[in-house]
């Protein structure tokens, strides 16, 4: 978990795409988190985490479905959402609280 706190303790926003191998939905993900990474770039972090190697973390944070996406600012959760989301609202949602 302190690995986590590291993580998600930086000046720029976190975005954290909570995800299963054997999730169809989570595999249309990174075409959209690279198009919003080339859109964003530095203005933004985005981490992939495995709910099925980090099971404590994923309970500790509740996460029921996948994929869910969780914004962090600073340390602080600030958006949370499950399922896939366009690379369009996920930059609304970064700007809105970056």
């Amino acid at each position: 978990m302190a690995d986590f706190q590291q993580l998600i303790n930086k000046e720029e926003p976190v975005l954290i795409d909570f995800f299963a191998t054997w999730c169809g939905p989570c595999k249309m993900m990174p075409p959209i988190l690279e198009e919003l990474k080339g859109r964003m770039g530095d203005k933004v972090s985005i981490i992939k985490i495995d709910i099925d190697k980090n099971q404590q973390l994923a309970r500790n944070l509740n996460i029921r479905g996948v994929p869910t996406l969780a914004l962090y600012k600073q340390g602080k959760m600030v958006w949370r959402e499950s399922g896939v989301r366009p690379a369009d609202e996920l930059e609304r949602v970064i700007n809105q609280h970056g």
